[in-house]
């Protein structure tokens, strides 16, 4: 991933993500994908999380998933945190998230309804 060094640089990126991201946040029929950017997040490489899930998903024609962020959520220990939120299931939060990890979520727990054990979060 290449270093931030202008404004037109994260313009550029806030462009292509936006492309990705369908920010109908009200639909409950659709499942949500929650991203934990808050400083503590992006410094451990939530950023190049929540991209590897937009790619994911759009490399697999998969629209009818929202994908959005939000701030820090008190578990910096664990960050990156993904939360994956299936309707009518439980929300499942994911830590130290990797790239890698993200687009295995996606495939085993947003495609195939097979929730990752190994990433969740821990009994705290």
């Amino acid at each position: 991933m290449s270093v931030i060094k202008s404004i037109e640089d994260l313009e550029k990126i806030r462009e292509q993500a936006k492309d990705m991201i369908n920010l109908r946040v009200d639909n409950e029929t659709k499942t949500r994908v929650v991203v934990g950017m808050g400083t503590c997040g992006i410094a451990a490489g939530a950023r190049a999380v929540m991209l590897a899930i937009l790619d994911e998903l759009k490399k697999r024609n998969i629209d009818d998933v929202i994908v959005t962020e939000t701030g820090c959520i008190g578990l910096c220990q664990y960050e990156p945190l993904v939360d994956v939120i299936k309707p009518d299931n439980p929300k499942v939060t994911y830590v130290n998230m990797t790239p890698e990890k993200a687009r295995e979520v996606v495939v085993k727990h947003i495609i195939n309804n097979q929730v990752v054990d190994e990433y969740v979060v821990p009994n705290i």
